[in-house]
């Protein structure tokens, strides 16, 4: 009330920066990005041949890391190029439902203080004008409306200051998560790459054989 119609923006503002922060708190945890023991879990099916439909469906709903790994299986009969080619386009997507919201808080964060830049410079010169109107009066109010008007910017800088700071953190979040991620999956592209091998050296070792003979 007493910042004026200004402080509306900010608290809507401080509002949607709320429900971002919590949103993102509850979905990048680290045990619903990457499973503890998944990876392992993950070769092990794979040097079991325990790769249904079934059981890919479910791995990719699971978590981020689930979904890159469930893509490095679906085309494991391929190429090694291809599979990290996949690897690569799923790895795009999944970090970009990772950063999700987050774009939208460093804009709060970069336009917070604006907003309340905006309604002070907005206050005084309405306190100013009325200045010109009826003269200074009594200098006691001309400062209590010059405080009022700063409101504004103290608010927007109370919003904007862990704004921005959450931002960050979930930015440096995002990019430890896909370290992570990335050694995963290139330890699941080497599992696959030597089941490759051991089933065409055998194949190799047959038909020279056969030829010799």
């Amino acid at each position: 009330m007493a910042g004026g119609w200004a402080m509306l923006p900010i608290l809507i503002c401080s509002a949607v920066a709320l429900a971002i922060v919590l949103e993102r708190c509850w979905t990048l945890r680290r045990k619903s990005v990457l499973p503890p023991g998944l990876g392992e879990e993950v070769r092990n099916w794979a040097r079991s041949g325990q790769l249904d439909p079934a059981h890919l469906t479910t791995l990719a709903n699971g978590s981020p890391l689930g979904e890159l790994l469930a893509s490095a299986l679906a085309v494991r009969n391929r190429p090694r190029e291809l599979i990290k080619e996949r690897i690569e386009d799923t790895g795009r997507h999944v970090v970009h439902r990772m950063e999700r919201y987050l774009n939208t808080l460093g804009t709060i964060a970069l336009i917070g203080p604006l907003l309340g830049l905006l309604g002070t410079v907005i206050g005084l010169i309405r306190m100013f004008m009325e200045v010109m109107r009826g003269g200074v009066g009594d200098p006691m109010k001309m400062a209590g409306g010059i405080g009022e008007a700063l409101i504004c910017t103290a608010t927007g800088l109370i919003v904007a200051i862990p704004a921005y700071v959450l931002h960050r953190y979930f930015r440096s979040k995002v990019a430890g998560y896909c370290v992570e991620m990335e050694k995963q999956a290139t330890g699941l592209l080497d599992e696959l790459t030597m089941d490759q091998l051991a089933r065409v050296r055998p194949s190799r070792v047959a038909s020279t054989e056969s030829s010799a003979s």
